[in-house]
């Protein structure tokens, strides 16, 4: 059902009312503001509740203000300005009747509303960007509703476009308050450079994160946006295929409670760092999300699941063509991790590999790694402190590049099994060739 068209055509409009208990005294009282058209008569239509309901309540947040619900009594919302500059937007109680300008101040802030468990503020504005603005209450509460009604006013129903850097970035960053945001929505398509940067980076509280549909991506979109989110326990799926410089680089980082990562992360073209630290002490993390791009760039696996620390096993890592330092400490510190993935390049980029699986103490067997000729710092530390490591099946014939091996057996089990290639004979016995004790085989 549409609402328009539950109305006669007139040139009047009105605000879409709801039938409802009486609040001062009215028996109707608005409750999205919309411009439709009224009776014929010029009588305002009346609409039941049930109508109402079919048509706005029917999990249609994105036609909502952004709401915020108030979880316990006497609970003050702010809006503070953090650093930047001030930022006005606009307030209502009353569902919509009237609106209050309110403009940001440092320390305490400005207070918008004082809400009891139940009670709501719609908040709106036509500001481009709120960057070093954010929210703050006193108690517990939710947000929902249509993000976009902050930077376009009522008709924040359209909006899909961002226009400047930092747009919501920190808006609820720090807020320990905040419990479910599963159902505040993001709907642009059109993103900006930092514009979801920490959004809600250390609200320990949240438990539930929004969807983000968008599908291409900016430098540094989603850059922290929910780190040490640590009661959060599972991520929205990430359906972008067009990635941009470190887009979701520490997004997750320390959400300690994170069980669930999106189930895969579908681009096949990568960016510089996009996935940099992305789930970095994930301590709870117990699966990963599929990683099917072929074709890596700098950074951009680098420190992806580093201490991930209830991480059994690694996804695949299918990628023939490798860049500096893409898979750079990406398991470093996933203590229980059994399984490593198959490593099939066999070019190499400088630093590749470096410290990948660095204190990785109960891996047992690696991967083949079957490129001849290594690069400088390809294997650096690779293998360090790996203490139950027994087994290594390595084909190169050309160590000689700079630090190329350099500490990359360092502590590893006392005793394994060396596979080489038959014909290299310039291996050392060290940490930084082939472990004392361990028996050489030929492959």
């Amino acid at each position: 059902m549409s609402i328009k068209n539950i109305f006669m055509e007139s040139t009047k409009s009105y605000y879409l009312y709801k039938l409802e208990e009486k609040y001062t005294g009215q028996d109707w009282m608005p409750v999205i503001p919309k411009t439709y058209s009224i009776d014929g008569n010029g009588t305002m239509p009346r609409m039941l509740k049930s109508d109402y309901e079919e048509v706005c309540d029917n999990n249609d947040y994105s036609a909502q203000y952004l709401t915020i619900e108030s979880l316990e009594d006497g609970n003050t919302i702010k809006w503070v300005l953090a650093s930047q500059s001030s930022r006005t937007i606009s307030a209502s109680t009353d569902y919509g009747a009237t609106w209050t300008e309110y403009t940001s101040t440092s320390g305490n802030g400005t207070t918008i509303a004082t809400l009891n468990t139940g009670q709501k503020v719609f908040l709106k504005g036509l500001e481009s960007s709120f960057s070093g603005n954010c929210f703050r209450t006193s108690k517990q509460y939710k947000v929902y509703g249509n993000i976009m009604s902050l930077v376009s006013g009522d008709t924040f129903d359209s909006a899909t476009e961002l226009t400047d850097a930092f747009t919501f970035s920190s808006l609820f960053s720090g807020s320990t308050s905040l419990i479910d945001a599963e159902n505040l929505i993001l709907p642009a398509t059109t993103l900006t450079e930092y514009c979801y940067a920490w959004m809600f980076a250390a609200c320990r509280n949240l438990t539930m994160a929004p969807e983000l549909p968008a599908m291409t991506m900016v430098r540094h979109c989603y850059d922290g946006m929910f780190r040490a989110c640590t009661s959060l326990t599972t991520a929205p799926e990430l359906p972008a295929t067009t990635l941009a410089e470190r887009c979701y680089q520490n997004m997750f980082y320390n959400c300690s409670g994170l069980i669930s990562a999106p189930s895969i992360l579908p681009a096949t073209t990568l960016a510089e760092g996009c996935y940099k630290s992305m789930f970095e002490r994930c301590t709870s993390l117990v699966n990963a999300p599929e990683l099917p791009a072929m074709t890596m760039t700098q950074q951009c696996y680098e420190d992806m699941f580093a201490n991930c620390t209830s991480l059994t096993t690694a996804p695949e890592l299918p990628a023939t063509t490798l860049a500096i330092t893409c898979y750079g400490l990406m398991f470093a510190g996933c203590t229980s991790l059994t399984t490593a993935p198959e490593l099939p390049a066999t070019e190499l980029a400088g630093g590749c590999y470096r410290q990948m699986f660095d204190s990785c103490t109960s891996l047992t067997m690696v991967p083949e790694l079957p490129a001849p000729i290594l690069v400088e710092s390809c294997y650096w530390y690779m293998f360090q402190y790996c203490s139950s490591l027994v087994y290594i099946k390595c084909l190169a014939t050309d160590i000689s590049a700079s630090a190329c091996t350099n500490g990359w057996v360092k502590d590893v089990s006392a005793s394994g099994v060396f596979v080489k290639a038959p014909n290299m004979t310039g291996w050392g016995r060290h940490e930084n060739g082939i472990p004392v004790g361990w028996t050489v085989q030929n492959a």
